[in-house]
């Protein structure tokens, strides 16, 4: 398989998911949620459309290593696993929808932020499945820092909100 069908496949997901988030995040707004920490989300969008650019420059000729196309899609799988388990709450911003119980069911049960789990292994694998290992490693390097900044807004924010007294326990 040619790189460039693995990556019109990924812009394919891709663009789809931001329509799923899309959606669920007007969704969740209209349901009382809100954003926070929305400094970071242009820096990551940048960085992961910065990713998929130069794996179509660098990668699209190149021949796609079966042991890493393996492993992305059992990534597909976890992806798979994250979205059915979230449904409607799942999108790409950090949204807070106030007196919802976190998930805990899915691969919720097992790891805190598991989609992150994913994406983190996910954009080396695919640079890796082109034989890219620079780009694997710059990429998931600051995909690393990006998901570690983001953890830490997220988590902030939801201690924050367990902490807010709830109108309806008022």
């Amino acid at each position: 398989m040619k790189g460039a069908v693995l990556l019109a496949f990924i812009s394919l997901q891709r663009a789809v998911e931001l329509a799923i988030a899309s959606r669920n995040t007007r969704a969740l707004r209209r349901r009382g949620a809100y954003e926070v920490a929305a400094g970071h989300y242009p820096a990551m969008v940048a960085l992961h459309a910065s990713w998929l650019a130069m794996l179509w420059v660098r990668g699209r000729h190149r021949c796609v290593l079966p042991l890493f196309l393996g492993l992305f899609f059992g990534l597909q799988l976890g992806r798979v696993w994250v979205l059915a388990t979230l449904r409607e709450r799942w999108t790409t911003r950090i949204m807070l929808l106030p007196a919802a119980p976190p998930v805990v069911t899915g691969p919720y049960r097992f790891v805190r932020h598991p989609n992150y789990v994913i994406v983190a292994l996910e954009l080396p694998c695919v640079a890796l499945a082109l034989g890219l290992r620079r780009l694997a490693l710059i990429f998931g390097g600051a995909n690393l820092a990006m998901l570690g900044w983001r953890m830490r807004c997220e988590n902030r924010a939801f201690a924050d909100a367990e902490r807010t007294p709830r109108d309806d326990l008022l």
